[in-house]
């Protein structure tokens, strides 16, 4: 072994076993044949393999990850608690910006699940995203906070 070999193994690292290539049979084993077999008794023998016909999935099951059909939702009005999330959406970006007045939260979808829309000046769009949008992130947080709170679920979006 030499001085570098020696060295290598010493500190921990193993070393590398060198190929030799493939190992020969010996004289008393036959060799297994690799590829379709030429041997007609062989396949005679071999057995008959019968495959079903596809079947569709029932209908009646949900199927995980399926897309799921279009069913459109009824329009309702907006009530006493979408009017009272639209007001705490506007009290908390009151907070962020520095033009107070230009805000306007609008009201797209009322019912169970709302969906507001939050307008502010242009230079203060940055005061209310935030670093990597995490205001926004915080201001949907409680949004949604304060709907689960009345049984019902929110939704924020910030117009550029």
């Amino acid at each position: 072994m030499s001085d570098v070999n020696r060295d290598a193994a010493q500190w921990g690292r193993p070393l590398r076993k060198k190929s030799r290539g493939p190992k020969a049979p010996s004289a008393g084993t036959a060799t297994a044949s690799v590829g379709p077999v030429d041997d007609p008794v062989s396949e005679a023998g071999a057995a008959t393999i019968i495959r079903a016909e596809p079947t569709a999935p029932p209908s009646d099951r949900e199927v995980i990850g399926a897309p799921k059909p279009f069913e459109p939702r009824e329009r309702s009005e907006p009530d006493t608690g979408d009017f009272e999330l639209r007001d705490l959406v506007a009290f908390l970006a009151k907070g962020l910006v520095d033009h107070p007045d230009e805000i306007h939260v609008d009201i797209l979808e009322a019912g169970r699940e709302s969906v507001f829309e939050l307008s502010v000046h242009p230079d203060d769009l940055g005061h209310v995203i935030g670093k990597q949008g995490r205001t926004a992130r915080s201001l949907r947080l409680a949004l949604g906070a304060a709907a689960s709170k009345r049984g019902r679920r929110a939704g924020l979006e910030i117009a550029d």
